[in-house]
């Protein structure tokens, strides 16, 4: 129908970039995150057009403007649009598209584009987008003429939606954006999704019959909410202990029983050491990439341990592990399967047993210094709200989050799992932008918010107000740890000098707090979001508490043990020989 009407609808002569305005709106972006530039003006005048529309949210970095967009789409399951002019425009964005295919995030970058003619002469800002880009993105591509706008864009929707959501880079030539064109809008395709094979469901729930030890890992991206409920109603019904991805806490709830904790980087020892012991995995979703395999060494290559792999694109099952059934299935769609009827075993001592040591992880340790970030989490906890999202940045101060905090169904924990540092603040401001009546608390070291935490300017500019806690222990404490491992006592390149993080709120008119003892974060908590405003909360740790586990004292310690050379084997005392035995007098004769 909808297609029909677009084909009957008068033309009009319209420009490209105006073109490219109604296209977007035709796709259903509703949000577009840009650092303007001169190569895509026409396109910014387009989009003036379409205002009542479609969102235009300008930011202060490209970086930061392709981390809101990615966030966008991981929570909403919809592509939003990222926009950034030429050369350094799209490389200072480009660590966006890399978070957005390693975390299979819907999104489309539009990259402005010298003028077509002045192809491969290295004009100003000149770069082939399809080859800079073409192993980060699931698709590249560039539209040189006015007339195929409708047709790429929609293309990139489906591509960008599709199997293994990703992101879709489409560079826009100058003088294409200027051209007038009779073209029409292409209305979105509605696309059946893989079903699961209904003998591929049988077997699995055979083989988990006969398993003693199973363990589900949710992952994946662009879960519903009714296939998160689904897929929650099975396991719950089943009593199937269930692990999240490396930073896939959003899926599961953290308060149920048979939670047992996240796999990836900072797990907790003793979960991972049962992992080894299941004799069945359920994989759904989950790709079992590098974090969540410890290394591609939690498993068995080879596929001695059972593993049953679910995942939208055939191509990612067995891609590393040899596994024992895929299922190639759109997740809501196998969640909807499977959730009518559970499986229930013999397994709830095991159940049991994983999840005693969950709840002995989030047990406060006693740590040295006056701020114990255990007991603030705790305290955190109780404050947020059932619908808060959470954001995080790279960096050893996130496991304070996912070790101490249980998250409610409700609420929503996303970040970078390809490790990039910078987009926790972003990512907080684009989550409140999207959802500007929930509370969105970013968590971020002081390294990664010095790299995009000007975006909070953005949140200024827009009306929103996220509440940002800076973990500073004036330091690279990732790389720091890494160091005192392998070069305990000799700080090179890892320590910071910082400025006042609540006093740099403060100059934006934003509303700043610094805690530096347990007993300050529940009252400065509270007050930020009273406040209404912008918030950052810097929270003064001990420098020497690297991760929720070592101090620096102790990988020095460790280290020092591990090079110190074995003590030498005292060798047996020689055995002195026994004196000769003395001769019997031989018989005298009679």
């Amino acid at each position: 129908m909808e297609l029909a009407q677009a084909r009957k609808a008068r033309l009009v002569p319209r420009m490209g970039g105006r073109v490219l305005a109604d296209a977007l709106v035709a796709q259903g972006i509703d949000h577009v995150f840009s650092v303007p530039g001169e190569s895509f003006l026409d396109t910014l005048d387009g989009l003036y057009d379409v205002r009542a529309k479609l969102k235009l949210v300008t930011c202060r970095f490209e970086a930061g403007a392709v981390n809101m967009a990615e966030a966008y789409g991981k929570l909403t399951g919809r592509p939003a649009a990222a926009m950034v002019t030429r050369g350094p425009g799209a490389c200072h964005g480009a660590i966006g598209v890399h978070v957005a295919m390693q975390d299979s995030t819907p999104m489309l970058l539009f990259v402005g584009q010298i003028p077509f003619e002045d192809t491969d002469r290295e004009s100003f800002q000149e770069v082939d987008y399809r080859r800079m880009f073409g192993p980060i993105a699931k698709w590249v591509t560039q539209i040189d003429s006015a007339k195929r706008i409708p047709e790429l864009v929609a293309h990139a929707m489906d591509v960008a939606t599709t199997g293994r959501p990703g992101p879709v880079v489409i560079a826009l030539s100058e003088e294409m954006q200027r051209e007038t064109v009779q073209v029409p809008d292409l209305p979105r395709v509605k696309a059946s999704v893989p079903f699961p094979d209904p003998a591929a469901i049988a077997e699995m729930r055979a083989m988990l019959a006969k398993a003693r030890k199973p363990l589900a890992i949710l992952g994946g991206s662009c879960w519903s909410e009714p296939g998160r409920a689904a897929i929650r109603d099975f396991l719950v019904a089943s009593n199937i202990p269930t692990s999240v991805a490396f930073r896939r806490q959003s899926l599961y709830d953290g308060t149920l029983p048979n939670f047992v904790g996240d796999l990836g980087v900072g797990a907790d020892p003793a979960l991972l050491a049962k992992v080894r012991d299941a004799d069945l995995i359920l994989a759904i979703g989950t790709r079992l990439g590098d974090a969540v395999s410890q290394g591609y060494t939690l498993f068995d290559l080879a596929g001695a341990q059972p593993i049953v792999h679910v995942h939208r694109d055939a191509a990612e099952i067995g891609r590393v592990f040899r596994v024992a059934l895929g299922i190639q299935s759109d997740l809501d769609a196998f969640a909807a399967a499977v959730a009518p009827q559970p499986v229930r075993g013999g397994w709830g001592a095991w159940t049991e047993e994983l999840r005693g040591l969950r709840e002995a992880q989030r047990a406060v340790p006693n740590y040295e210094g006056r701020l114990n970030l255990a007991s603030a989490m705790r305290a955190l906890e109780q404050q947020l709200s059932d619908n808060a999202i959470l954001t995080t940045d790279a960096g050893n101060f996130a496991g304070w989050a996912t070790r101490f905090l249980n998250f409610k169904d409700g609420q929503r924990y996303i970040g970078p799992t390809n490790g990039a540092m910078g987009y926790s603040v972003p990512a907080a401001i684009g989550a409140k932008i999207a959802f500007p009546d929930r509370m969105v608390v970013s968590f971020v070291g002081d390294g990664g918010f010095m790299m995009t935490g000007q975006e909070i300017a953005t949140a200024f500019h827009h009306g929103v107000a996220p509440v940002v806690l800076v973990f500073n222990n004036q330091m690279y404490g990732t790389i720091r740890m890494h160091q005192e491992r392998a070069h305990p006592g000799r700080v090179s390149g890892t320590a910071l000098t910082n400025p006042d993080f609540a006093k740099f709120a403060e100059a934006f008119g934003g509303h700043g707090e610094v805690v530096a003892a347990t007993e300050e974060f529940a009252p400065a908590f509270a007050r930020a979001v009273a406040s209404g405003k912008p918030a950052v909360i810097e929270l003064r740790m001990n420098p020497d508490q690297i991760t929720t586990r070592a101090t620096i004292a102790d990988l020095r310690a460790s280290s020092a043990k591990a090079k110190r050379p074995p003590a030498p084997k005292r060798k047996a005392a020689a055995k002195r020989p026994a004196p000769p035995r003395a001769a019997k007098p031989a018989p005298k004769r009679k």
